[in-house]
């Protein structure tokens, strides 16, 4: 009974993001925006979401209708007052209405987050993996555009859901921005902080620009500082329910010294007494489904729930043989892979950055590469310069011909192939704040090997993965070598373990099991949103 009067009680839910899943992405950001708002959708909620127009996306050729509606939004600089002009494309997708905004801003952006290799052949200034310079003004812009549609299309949405910093000062905007908050009485603001990192707050130095371009007043700003910056899930934490994308995330940022890698965002929302909610993400397994092998582009179809892990090796056949033949489309290769289906595979999809372990797995593989000649490792992804070079001579190493081939880009299909061919997976995480990628290795039969850190937690070590507890190299080695032994002396306890792992991603982690935990968040932030106007 309580449940049903929860439901009814949140029927409009506006979603802000800057990814989403089929569109624009970089990381599980995308996935969640996605699958979160189709997961609302499914139980009757009317969701809206709204995302960039970026320059690499054409919304016409993508179904997109251009609506009429063209409007200002106020973007000052500290010394110049400023308009950008913004219009509207929409489509619905699934049931939900998907808008994008379409400004200037956004069209010269070739990529999600970062600078490419052609921006930065046309400015050197724009270093390829840089992040682009006027970040803030984006987010800015993309919270104010969603303000102002909201109004001129008389929405007063029950919930506005922020998903992670590049949305977070929209709260601060609905209840103090001069033009919003008498507007926006009834509606309430979740913030989900999807990485609290260093570099991922979307925070801000310039302090005059913040205040500018924010229009938000000078004791916000300068109340919501960490380590002498604006910070924007600081300022949200005054507006808005927070929460973190895994139980034990949101317990690391709380209770360990791990919240220094977020500057101590975590204890000082603590010291305000503001609750960090921890909902572990879900995930949906009919995105991938390995008995619908044409929908994944895969050569076979297979089903590690039900312990056949047939087709797995003519999709490991297939890929050796693309790889052998050609090299796909904007993807780099370096270093090769012979055919030896016999050789334990072990594969890495993601970025090649500091925080996902690079700096353990190239001293790891090193080693490992020297001691034991009888497995393969394959690499998808791109990061910093650093890494990718680093990796690029280990790959290029002719002692290493036929067992490491490192590939610079990304393609949707070729990582559904790498996934559907591996055995293991790495995520050598320093951090993990929650982790969608261990979900979709164990649908395709590819387990995982883990720093047991964040929401890395649910990987169980030795039943549905391999994990280890100290962030070195030597334990990524311990842990690379216990899944090897395994695989030569137990290949029935890998295949249980692959069916376990599949099983319980199915069974216990979808979408649908997790959404209402979040209308339980909605609810709360509604009625705390009460508890203030009483006040």
């Amino acid at each position: 009974m309580a449940k049903k009067k929860q439901d009814s009680s949140i029927s409009t839910i506006w979603m802000l993001t800057r990814e989403y899943d089929s569109l624009a992405g970089a990381g599980g950001v995308k996935d969640v925006s996605r699958q979160l708002a189709e997961a609302l959708v499914r139980i009757e909620k009317k969701v809206t979401v709204l995302l960039p127009c970026y320059g690499f996306m054409n919304p016409a050729s993508l179904g997109f209708v251009q609506q009429p509606t063209v409007f200002s939004v106020d973007m000052n600089y500290a010394a110049e007052d400023r308009r950008e002009e913004v219009t509207i494309w929409q489509k619905t997708l699934h049931g939900v209405t998907v808008l994008l905004v379409d400004a200037e801003r956004y069209r010269e952006k070739q990529s999600v987050y970062t600078y490419t290799e052609k921006d930065e052949e046309r400015n050197p200034y724009h270093v390829k993996g840089n992040g682009h310079f006027d970040y803030f003004a984006m987010n800015v812009l993309l919270q104010k555009a969603a303000l102002d549609l909201m109004i001129l299309s008389e929405e007063k949405p029950d919930i506005i859901h922020c998903q992670d910093g590049h949305t977070a000062i929209l709260p601060a905007l609905l209840r103090e921005g001069p033009v919003y908050r008498h507007y926006f009485t009834a509606t309430a603001a979740v913030v989900t902080i999807h990485n609290a990192g260093h570099g991922h707050h979307q925070e801000v130095r310039d302090l005059p620009f913040a205040r500018a371009v924010t229009g938000l007043p000078r004791d916000l700003i300068q109340n919501n500082l960490l380590d002498g910056a604006f910070d924007p899930f600081l300022a949200a934490s005054s507006f808005a329910v927070l929460n973190t994308v895994s139980e034990n995330y949101a317990r690391e940022l709380r209770e360990t010294d791990d919240d220094a890698l977020t500057g101590w965002l975590g204890h000082r929302l603590m010291a305000r007494g503001v609750h960090l909610e921890g909902i572990t993400n879900g995930f949906n397994a009919e995105d991938f489904d390995t008995t619908r092998p044409a929908q994944l582009g895969l050569a076979a179809s297979y089903d590690p729930a039900a312990g056949d892990l047939e087709g797995k090796k003519t999709c490991r056949q297939e890929l050796f043989r693309l790889l052998a033949e050609e090299s796909p489309e904007n993807i780099k290769r370096f270093g090769s892979l012979t055919k030896d289906s016999g050789k334990p595979l072990f594969t890495l999809i993601g970025r090649l950055t500091a925080q996902k372990g690079g700096d353990i797995l190239l001293p790891a593989l090193a080693a490992l590469l020297q001691t034991d000649s009888a497995f393969q490792v394959l690499i998808l992804g791109s990061g910093t310069k650093d890494f990718e070079e680093k990796l690029v001579r280990l790959a290029e190493n002719k002692k290493h011909a036929g067992r490491l081939c490192l590939l610079i880009g990304y393609d949707v299909q070729l990582a559904n192939r790498i996934y559907a061919a591996g055995d293991f997976f790495l995520i050598p995480s320093r951090y993990e704040p929650c982790g969608l990628t261990d979900y979709i290795a164990q649908l395709a039969g590819s387990l995982p090997v883990v720093h047991h850190i964040g929401g890395l937690l649910k990987v169980e070590d030795g039943v549905t993965g391999f994990a280890f507890s100290e962030y070195s190299p030597e334990s990524l080695i311990g842990a690379m070598e216990r899944a090897i032994r395994v695989f030569r002396k137990s290949p029935a306890k890998i295949l249980a373990m692959q069916e376990a792992a599949a099983k319980r991603v199915k069974q216990s982690c979808t979408w649908d099991r997790v959404v209402p935990r979040y209308l339980e968040l909605y609810q709360k932030a509604r009625e705390t949103l009460g508890k203030r106007q009483k006040k």
